[in-house]
């Protein structure tokens, strides 16, 4: 009698069905609950409002809501009763946002005279790498340039930077260029999502992503790559916590102002402020980036008019003009 074939392990379909950043973050915090602060898993509610109550002060809001999700999906699971939702959790949080409101803190959006001034900068360094010779500072130029060009025009998050592989790009001549990306923050269903990106006159994403590739010998992989010291390639991405690093580095050396602002936000940020400035409907923007709803739309951009200062002086000289000729007497 033949052996039965062994049953199938169904822990990495669980683990896809989750953002690998997803997981490490919620990974982090449940550590941070238990470890860090002493609590016991699983929790009980009155624990988890004690929890919020000894970081109020020091974690922002969207910290501990963050911190909260983590504990909700490990105690769902697991195959506990959520504490999370209990009534006492709820009013804890809502006294913190009462008693320690704070700003939102947002990324400094990259506009397109500073994208400018990088490519243009990065174009002047890659001439100069060759000129001496120097192949191995020319490859990583090559890839900074097509990673900020990329994440620019198209808008992406720098995990979805770091998700694309070579064999999901697709040219398309005289056009642009089709990224296809199995995993996205709002794919709630796990279908993948085609990018188009376009080919451009000037600052151009595809001709950069393209001299990139060339220049790596890429044919399958993971786009965006580390280049170690001796100009190898190795077949793994760009570490996620590499990418803020490695921004605000070559926006210092190209010599932007405050480079410490920026964020991976700031190319998605900077992008759509241009075509907001440039006439998009929120709608088109909306589609072309991947939002779901107004709300996530709206809190990338800052309108052309952010203090309503143009709108209320065409007021004020229309007000003017009404009272041109009217004396009180």
């Amino acid at each position: 009698m033949s052996a039965s074939p062994p049953p199938p392990s169904i822990d990495r379909y669980l683990a896809a069905a989750t953002r690998a950043n997803t997981r490490r973050s919620y990974a982090s915090a449940v550590r941070h609950f238990e470890i860090t602060w002493g609590g016991h898993l699983p929790a009980t509610a009155d624990s988890v409002a004690r929890y919020l109550a000894a970081y109020a002060g020091t974690l922002s809001i969207n910290t501990l809501k963050q911190r909260l999700a983590a504990l909700a999906q490990w105690h769902t699971a697991q195959g506990f009763v959520d504490p999370t939702g209990a009534p006492v959790v709820k009013q804890v949080l809502k006294g913190i946002q009462a008693l320690h409101p704070a700003m939102e803190k947002r990324a400094e959006p990259l506009q397109l005279t500073q994208l400018a001034k990088v490519v243009d900068w990065l174009d002047l360094v890659i001439e100069g790498a060759l000129e001496r010779s120097d192949g191995i500072a020319a490859l990583r130029y090559r890839r900074d340039r097509a990673l900020i060009l990329l994440g620019f025009w198209r808008g992406f998050r720098s995990d979805e930077l770091i998700g694309l592989q070579v064999e999901h790009l697709q040219l398309v001549p005289g056009q642009g260029m089709t990224c296809f990306l199995p995993r996205t923050k709002g794919d709630r269903q796990h279908a993948g999502t085609m990018f188009r990106v376009p080919a451009l006159s000037r600052w151009c994403p595809v001709t950069a992503t393209m001299e990139w590739i060339a220049a790596a010998q890429l044919t399958h992989g993971p786009l965006f790559r580390q280049v170690d010291r001796w100009g190898h390639v190795p077949e793994r991405p760009l570490h996620a916590n590499s990418i803020i690093p490695l921004l605000r580095r070559l926006f210092t050396l190209a010599g932007l102002s405050t480079p410490d602002l920026y964020s991976g936000h700031s190319l998605r940020r900077g992008f759509a402020g241009w075509a907001n400035t440039n006439g998009w409907d929120v709608k088109a923007l909306m589609e072309y980036v991947g939002w779901k709803d107004v709300h996530s739309a709206m809190r990338y951009l800052d309108g052309n008019d952010p203090f309503a200062q143009a709108r209320i002086e065409r007021g004020l000289a229309d007000g003017a003009t009404l009272h041109v000729g009217h004396d009180d007497g």
